[in-house]
């Protein structure tokens, strides 16, 4: 069972980026996806989720209105479309999995099994 995260980057304050996580070796349909991010010096946070089946999603405040979550369960892969962007998105964004039973999604990190590698994204002009 592997994530990957793809589509991270430098990008000038105002611009857009889509990371993409793929999963490997697993049926993404069962499971609850989540992004989260580590700026240097600071705590991993919460960025957004989704539900398995899509229909449910959350954003953090600081996110909300720029980023959009979504999936794709027959390519195995959820996107984060990043617009708008700010210096203090800079960090490494991971991607992590759940096969809780919830229609919903928690944004919280203990409830997250299975994390991506992570991929750094870099906004500066």
């Amino acid at each position: 069972l592997q994530l990957v995260e793809s589509g991270g980057g430098l990008v000038q304050p105002g611009g857009s980026l889509r990371l993409s996580c793929a999963a490997t070796g697993f049926t993404l349909d069962y499971y609850v996806i989540g992004w989260f991010r580590q700026a240097p010096g600071k705590e991993r946070e919460s960025v957004s989720c989704i539900s398995s089946s899509g229909g449910f999603w959350n954003y953090a405040d600081s996110v909300k209105g720029r980023f959009t979550i979504s999936r794709d369960n027959a390519k195995k892969t959820v996107y984060l479309q990043m617009d708008s962007l700010k210096p203090e998105d800079t960090a490494v964004y991971y991607c992590a999995a759940t096969a809780i039973a919830t229609l919903t999604c928690p944004l919280r990190e203990y409830s997250y099994d299975y994390w991506g590698q992570g991929i750094q994204v870099t906004v500066s002009s």
